[in-house]
């Protein structure tokens, strides 16, 4: 037993045990608003909607919902962000010093979010409230004195016309560690700068054998390549015979269940997952016990978070926001109702949709699973799929099959009939029978999901499946330059971004 893992492992249960916060979700949200609203009040996105007279108001929340509409990214980026680029004091006090390049996993050109310097230090205090949780899952000693391996996009930033400088939320925060990081942190700053992907993959497959790795944190379908490549190069049956201590990995960015048995099949002994929720809008939630990958909603992080109903009352059947649709705060919200999440944060986002669908598992504590986003709603002809129905029934098929499905793309085309069709395509390292997958699919999307099944009866005439492999998976995503980090690759397809797949994998 390692005396330095022990000492280490106690401290963070004393910090946990002196830890007196106050537990009173509704009052911790009212305190976030008032303190955004006091900070942002005499700056021009705060003068234009009158926070200061806001503050004066008894009930202050009912009164920013009033005065201050929601935007999403286009509307707030014309309106506000641009100008915030090139003059001080616009969303938030100051000028940002960075900016957050995110296409996210729709949209062809970058969105940009500003990231203040209040913003990141949010972004540390969520860290360190998933740290506070780390004695509720027993790890061994031997984990608190070994390395923690990020799997960030480039941490080289460049610099904008503007003079501030850009990159991916990861890259951003690997460049702002402080020095003593290194002394944990793996790749290290040399390695994350670099920009190529497959070259900062083999570097760190060259220098795996040098490190001690614990925990790892990344989207899982990028980490399991680095694995795969490090056990590759280094001639390894699995991950744990040159990482004997790697019992964590901080999963994010994408459902992890679908890639559950890939990385078991790489493993020498269980890895305990946890979920996180950071995106480049903000760091919202983290799974705080074991057993679970539902994630503890941060409600007193510097965000204040409204919920919009994924339902009729909220949304239209394409999954867009409704002109006037019902709104609850945190406390009236209920377990098992899908929520568009809508945020205003210290980073100068005001009622602001960042297009991910919540649900919550459980409202004591208040914890969350994400389901989906807006746009992977494939709703053509009624079907009503969700990505949280979506990945059930992958899940469901390849575990009836034995297979293994990470990733998948589906559109709603039309065939050579002029009828609308579901076009899958699914992506294994194994032998797929398309016609007997494709069944299983739709019989269990039509067993889970009756609006589905009420579709196959009409509109939607049939599906069809095609099975590629990871390789031409991956060289389609780097024809778009999307390859590694923080990228997370579309599951609904429009149809000319489906055509144009299936033209890929045609000639490959």
């Amino acid at each position: 037993m390692s005396l330095f893992g022990s000492l280490v492992k106690g401290g963070i249960k004393l910090n946990q045990a002196l830890s007196f916060e106050t537990h009173n979700p509704v009052e911790q949200q009212e305190k976030q608003l008032r303190s955004l609203l006091s900070q942002a009040q005499d700056i021009a996105f705060g003068k234009y909607y009158g926070f200061a007279k806001m503050l004066e108001e008894e009930d202050v929340i009912k009164a920013f919902q009033k005065e201050v509409p929601i935007f999403d990214y286009h509307q707030m980026a014309e309106a506000w962000w641009q100008k915030q680029q090139e003059h001080p004091d616009i969303t938030w006090p100051g000028q940002p010093d960075f900016f957050a390049l995110s296409s996210g996993t729709t949209g062809k050109s970058s969105k940009r979010i500003p990231i203040t310097e209040e913003f990141l230090q949010s972004m540390k205090e969520v860290g360190t409230s998933l740290i506070k949780a780390v004695p509720s899952f027993d790890f061994p000693e031997e984990l608190f004195e070994s390395e923690v391996l990020m799997l960030s996009s480039s941490a080289n930033l460049s610099k904008n016309e503007n003079g501030h400088l850009e990159g991916e939320i990861s890259g951003i925060n690997v460049s702002n560690f402080p020095g003593w990081y290194d002394i944990f942190y793996r790749p290290g700053n040399e390695i994350a700068a670099i920009t190529d992907w497959d070259e900062r993959v083999q570097r760190i497959a060259e220098e795996a054998p040098h490190w001690n790795i614990g925990v790892i944190a990344g989207i899982p379908s990028w980490v399991l390549l680095m694995l795969q490549k490090v056990i590759e190069y280094n001639a390894l049956k699995n991950i744990h015979e040159i990482w004997p201590n790697l019992s964590v990995f901080a999963s994010g960015g994408v459902a992890f269940e679908t890639y559950r048995k890939d990385f078991e099949a790489i493993s020498g002994k269980p890895i305990t997952i946890i979920d996180t929720y950071l995106a480049s809008e903000g760091f919202f939630s983290y799974t705080a016990r074991p057993n679970t990958l539902d994630m503890r909603l941060a409600l007193e992080h510097g965000y204040f978070y409204e919920f919009i109903p994924f339902d009729e009352r909220g949304v239209n059947d394409q999954g867009g926001l409704l002109e006037d649709p019902e709104i609850h705060t945190i406390a009236e919200v209920e377990k098992d109702q899908e929520y568009v999440l809508i945020i205003s944060s210290c980073a100068g986002a005001w009622r602001y949709q960042i297009g991910d669908v919540i649900k919550f598992n459980s409202l004591d504590p208040h914890e969350i699973v994400i389901t989906g986003r807006t746009k992977f709603f494939l709703n053509v002809v009624g079907s009503q799929l969700s990505e949280e129905k979506m990945d059930a029934a992958i899940l469901e098929v390849s575990e009836a099959m034995d297979i293994s499905v990470n990733e998948y793309a589906v559109a709603a085309l039309k065939n050579q009939e002029g009828d609308y069709i579901h076009q899958w395509v699914v992506v294994s390292e194994m032998e797929i029978d398309e016609s007997v997958f494709c069944k299983k699919l739709d019989a269990s999307l039509k067993e889970a999901n009756k609006n589905y099944g009420v579709a196959r009866s009409k509109a939607l005439k049939g599906i069809d499946v095609k099975a590629i492999s990871k390789e031409t998976y991956h060289d389609y995503i780097a024809q778009g330059k999307k390859k590694g980090g923080q990228i997370k690759t579309p599951k609904v397809m429009d149809e000319e971004s489906m055509q144009g797949f299936l033209e890929f994998i045609q000639s490959a």
